[in-house]
């Protein structure tokens, strides 16, 4: 299994980073995990609509061109679908099964996904209506991911 996680900016926090590391760490009995970080847009608040759609437009462009061809794309939006941990395990084995050996998750910056990244993903997955720190979000999506791949295998760490 491939698996990246593909988003906008970059890790300003030391804890989020150490937690992060954390978890990369314990993937790698589980397969390839990478992190792409996307050059975040710079701009001034407030921004008109057209202003937000520019910058969506340019970070989603960047965001679609660093997924690997033949990925499973994954957009994490408030406004995806809502997996239990033990669902979004069985997707990603579904998934597996059936030769689908990669898989893209992306996440958007501030602003969210343009248009054009939720129209290509394959599934747009939400963990809450809620809305998140995207730092912060990375930390999470791993957690989840070491929690997928523990249930795949049939281990403890879920309970």
């Amino acid at each position: 299994m491939h698996v990246y996680i593909i988003a906008v900016g970059k890790i300003r926090e030391a804890y989020i980073a150490v937690g992060i590391g954390h978890y990369l760490k314990r993937l790698r009995a589980y397969g390839r995990f990478v992190i792409r970080e996307i050059k975040e847009e710079s701009y001034r608040d407030p921004l008109s609509p057209g202003q937000t759609e520019q910058v969506l437009k340019a970070e989603g462009e960047r965001l679609l061109a660093a997924v690997p061809p033949d990925s499973f794309v994954v957009a994490l939006t408030p406004q995806g679908q809502l997996y239990s941990s033990p669902e979004l395990a069985k997707l990603m084995g579904d998934l597996i099964v059936r030769g689908q050996s990669k898989f893209a998750f992306l996440i958007g910056g501030s602003l969210g996904l343009s248009s054009e990244v939720l129209d290509r993903a394959d599934l747009c997955l939400s963990f809450s209506p809620l809305t998140f720190p995207h730092q912060l979000f990375r930390l999470m999506l791993l957690e989840q991911l070491y929690r997928a791949a523990t249930i795949l295998r049939g281990e403890p760490y879920h309970r």
